[in-house]
């Protein structure tokens, strides 16, 4: 444009103003009058549009001098200097003119924030400051903090080692109080042993020959008499001297192979108390073969009916109609029979009972009794009486079962009724010695399993024996038995001293009451209607104790 519009030539006016380009001298209107044409330098500026935007973008808008500022104002007042105005003539100049009133007005709030600007930079200064100082304060106290954590680590590691030193120390005094119970329990159990052991190495090392006596009398002298048994006894004994077979100092079967609360038990269900009496009673126990019992005082029939009453005892004779039914029952359901009254044969029909033929079928323990096949019970007891005084057994039979005599014989009968005599005539003594003797071998048995239960432990223990307070206290529990024992022990045999005593004492009347007996019993010699029984005789002697005046 060599003559551009108003408004164009304001605005490169305005921006060469900015950009502090001097303009050209030109004569005004007026005479003489010098006027600034910034035109052709404005066309100077663009003749590169590139190069003339550049230095548009990349004006120093922050150090615009205040005389440029005051003297670009008047354009920025002038009403044509209005982007409206300017946009009527040239779209180009448009933005050019809000560059211009963008710069001037960049102007004044640059120079009013500029002081906040100062301010800012100040403050970040102190604050970058202030945040190394934070920064080394926090490192100071991230060291402080764990020195602090170090510290309570330790502080809590001393806690713990100084519970585990009174845990140790506490465990200590425990194991020392135990240690004590467990050394003086077994001090105890120490005598004790000591003792038992020695019984038992005595009773090991001679066992052979005790066993063998015993044996002997199962197998051989069940039918004979009492002093017959001694007899052959002391003859066997010899023999075992000849033979040196080692034997404890006095063996006899009830020794040996007796269970004192058994024979007790037998006793009062009516056993007699003579030797020959119990040793019957063991020679049934531990027989192979069943017993037969020859019997004319009908003692073993009265003791066996009260022995098995509890277990529902099948009484039973040959000459019943349904003998062998009721034996078939009592096999099936594995309960106790006794044969009675038999004479010197039996019924061959009795064999496979007898030699106990048994067999399994299909999984089953079966006996073949007649033409039946039944299930043999492991409960099945047999017991056989007789009757006849002096029978006479074919050797088949005997080998059948086991002759068992309990025909009674003077010292026998001297025995029983010395037994009644003191039963009757000091019945607190008695019943003490009975009492005792039960109460001995509950106490013996519970001591047994107390025993054995601190074998167990004492070999099962693992680690510190003295922490097993079981242990301990089942060792508490063996020396209070121990003494309780000990002086039930002491009690019996002072009891046992003061009945035999007294026993002594009534020996002469034993003597001459066996004497009638027999004397009343031959008299079935003179004439059969003379015949008496033991229970007769009993119930007279007893009556005569009890009528008699009292010395």
């Amino acid at each position: 444009m060599q003559r551009p519009p108003q408004g164009v030539k304001l605005v490169i006016e305005a921006v060469c103003i900015l950009k502090g380009i001097k303009p050209k001298k030109v004569a005004g209107e007026k005479l003489g009058e010098k006027v600034d044409d910034y035109w052709d330098a404005g066309k100077g500026l663009m003749q590169d549009p590139g190069k003339f935007l550049d230095s548009l973008f990349k004006y120093d808008k922050d150090n615009i001098p205040d005389a440029v500022i005051k003297q670009v104002q008047p354009y920025i007042d002038n009403p044509e200097f209005q982007t409206e105005s300017i946009a009527k003539v040239s779209k180009a100049c448009t933005s050019i003119c809000q560059w211009v009133r963008a710069m001037h007005l960049y102007h004044f709030v640059a120079r009013a924030v500029e002081p906040k600007r100062q301010a800012l930079k100040e403050s970040q200064e102190d604050l970058a400051v202030t945040q190394r100082i934070l920064d080394d304060a926090k490192e100071k106290l991230t060291a402080v903090e764990e020195g602090i954590a170090t510290l309570q680590a330790k502080y809590h590691e001393c806690l713990s080692k100084r519970d585990e030193l009174d845990a140790k120390c506490q465990l200590c005094e425990n194991r020392l109080i135990r240690a004590d119970k467990l050394i003086g329990g077994l001090a105890d159990e120490k005598v004790r042993w000591r003792e038992t052991v020695q019984q038992l190495d005595y009773m090991v090392n001679n066992v052979a020959g005790d066993v063998l006596l015993a044996a002997g009398y199962i197998a051989y002298l069940g039918p004979f008499t009492g002093e017959y048994r001694s007899a052959m006894a002391e003859e066997w004994l010899r023999g075992f001297k000849e033979l040196t077979v080692p034997h404890t100092e006095q063996p006899n079967l009830i020794s040996t192979l007796g269970d004192k609360v058994k024979i007790r038990s037998w006793q009062i269900a009516g056993l007699p108390k003579d030797s020959l009496s119990v040793e019957n009673g063991v020679i049934a126990q531990y027989s192979q073969r069943w017993p037969l019992f020859i019997d004319p005082q009908g003692q073993a029939n009265k003791w066996i009916k009260n022995m098995e009453r509890d277990n529902r005892l099948d009484v039973m004779k040959l000459s019943d109609r349904d003998f062998l039914r009721s034996l078939e029952n009592a096999i099936r359901f594995g309960k106790p029979c006794l044969l009675e009254n038999v004479g010197e044969d039996l019924d061959p029909a009795l064999d496979p009972v007898l030699l106990r033929q048994t067999y399994t079928h299909e999984g089953n323990v079966v006996l073949k009794l007649g033409d039946a096949v039944i299930h043999y019970h492991d409960d099945f007891k047999m017991y056989i009486t007789t009757k006849l005084p002096n029978p006479h057994y074919s050797p088949e039979i005997s080998t059948k079962v086991t002759l068992i005599n309990f025909t009674l014989s003077p010292s026998g009968l001297e025995d029983q009724l010395l037994g009644c005599l003191v039963a009757e005539e000091r019945p607190d003594l008695e019943g003490a010695k009975n009492q005792l003797i039960v109460s001995n071998a509950q106490m013996k048995q519970e001591l047994k399993e107390i025993e054995d239960q601190i074998l167990f432990r004492l070999s099962s223990s693992e680690g510190n024996p003295v922490d097993d307070e079981e242990l301990i206290r089942v060792l508490a529990a063996s020396k209070v038995k121990a003494d309780e024992i000990q002086a039930k022990v002491t009690a019996a045999e002072a009891t046992e001293r003061d009945i035999d005593a007294t026993r002594l004492e009534y020996v002469p009347v034993a003597v001459r009451a066996q004497i009638l007996f027999f004397c009343v019993s031959d008299l079935s010699n003179v004439d059969p209607m003379y015949q008496y029984s033991l229970e007769w005789f009993l119930g007279i002697f007893l009556g005569g104790i009890a009528n008699s005046k009292r010395a």
